[in-house]
């Protein structure tokens, strides 16, 4: 039984300007939006707006759900195809389960031009949890893909939604381990796209059917070093071995199955087993702050904590940006996306957009994956399926690996 801990993270931003007189009126007990433009509702506790904000590459559009956590039937959970590592547009995810709204979510595994021969796997870079259920963990900070992280941040920083429908930042950090017949081996990785060096990773149905030969490439602080060449997997059924192979394989893993990945030493200890062997596997998600277990929740990384913007973020290099703010003691969450088209497209730094979202209300905020994947979609009223609401900098929607989902539950 897979347990976790977890809490949320959230994003902030820069001044605000040009907002439309008039803010649509919440209903009574509801927390006061932001007089940022004119908010439209989508659903009962679930409003959008759309407003331009100066920065210093030229002006922005900002385009923002806010998400009253508090009414009744409002839920938010993780957008994915089903699987760690696939891709798909944002709209099809969210029509697909229904949701009222949403953004794209996590930074992910884009290109190995630097391994020749070997696949990207477009599976996200930290944590993901979806529904309450652990999807995977992070990947070693130096196999990151996006911006530098400001100091003091991981690739384990999540947002998240816990149980108690309240909003938060936490760290998310594997803990499992491998029983094998000559001893205990801690668990390196949860399908993920780069394990560490030395290390033994588990990799589920849940990863899907991409290749796992990219998890033995690059080092923990080098992602273009060559891959590993000593490797080694095993396939677990029913707590026994029943495969074993030299080098990591592909293809949906069969459920009930659990695959084992080695690389040096966890590669050797691997090279001991065979067919019939017992192995016995552990493995959750620890948070650092003990709270409500997650129900939902997705990487990036924190630009604002307590109402602060951290310190050393990124003030020189502009992008289109997509982020989410908390406020309201975790009861509200703001997702905002900038538009990509190209009035706008000179964009925020870091710094901007923690400013900004610290400017809708943001008492924490967290930094989603930007440039072409920055997507916020939402329903029209009376309609089924969403639209994209801002211009995505590609002229069209990205495939991304996973999303922040707005639901109604009856």
């Amino acid at each position: 039984m897979v347990t976790v801990l977890l809490a949320c993270c959230a994003l902030l931003g820069a001044g605000l300007a040009g907002a439309a007189p008039g803010v649509t009126a919440e209903p009574a007990g509801a927390p006061p939006l932001p007089k940022a433009g004119r908010w439209t509702p989508v659903a009962p506790g679930v409003r959008y707006t759309a407003f331009d904000s100066p920065a210093a590459k030229g002006p922005v559009r900002a385009h923002v759900l806010a998400v009253d956590l508090a009414r009744r039937g409002v839920v938010v959970d993780l957008l994915h195809p089903g699987v760690v590592a696939a891709r798909a547009p944002l709209s099809r995810l969210a029509d697909a389960r229904g949701a009222v709204g949403g953004v794209n979510g996590d930074f992910f595994n884009l290109s190995e031009a630097q391994h020749p021969g070997v696949e990207a796997t477009g599976a996200p870079v930290g944590p993901a949890i979806a529904g309450g259920r652990v999807l995977k963990a992070a990947v070693p900070e130096g196999q990151r893909f996006g911006p530098r992280l400001p100091p003091g941040t991981s690739t384990r920083d999540v947002l998240g939604v816990g149980f108690d429908g309240r909003a938060r930042l936490d760290r998310l950090t594997l803990d499992g381990s491998v029983s094998l017949p000559a001893g205990q081996l801690e668990l390196g990785g949860l399908n993920q796209y780069a394990l560490p060096v030395g290390s033994v990773g588990l990799f589920t149905p849940a990863w899907g059917a991409a290749s796992r030969v990219r998890a033995t490439c690059g080092t923990d602080t080098d992602r273009g070093a060559p891959c590993s060449e000593d490797t080694h997997e095993v396939t677990v059924r029913q707590g026994r071995v029943v495969a074993v192979a030299g080098s990591p394989g592909g293809g949906q893993i069969a459920e009930g199955d659990q695959v084992l990945v080695g690389r040096e030493a966890g590669a050797r200890a691997l090279r001991a087993l065979s067919v019939g062997d017992r192995v016995a596997v552990r493995h959750r998600l620890l948070a650092d702050r003990a709270r409500a277990p997650f129900r939902f929740a997705v990487g990036g990384f924190p630009v604002v904590r307590g109402g602060q913007p951290l310190a050393g973020l990124d003030t020189v290099t502009a992008a289109v940006r997509t982020a989410a703010g908390i406020r309201d003691q975790g009861r509200t969450l703001l997702l905002l996306a900038l538009d990509g088209s190209p009035a706008y497209r000179g964009g925020l730094s870091v710094a901007e957009a923690a400013d900004l979202m610290r400017s809708l209300g943001s008492v924490d905020a967290f930094c989603l994956d930007g440039g072409g994947s920055s997507t916020l979609v939402a329903r029209e009223p009376d309609t089924q399926t969403v639209t994209v609401r801002n211009h995505p900098s590609g002229g069209a929607e990205r495939l991304v690996p996973n999303g922040i989902g707005v639901f109604l539950r009856r």
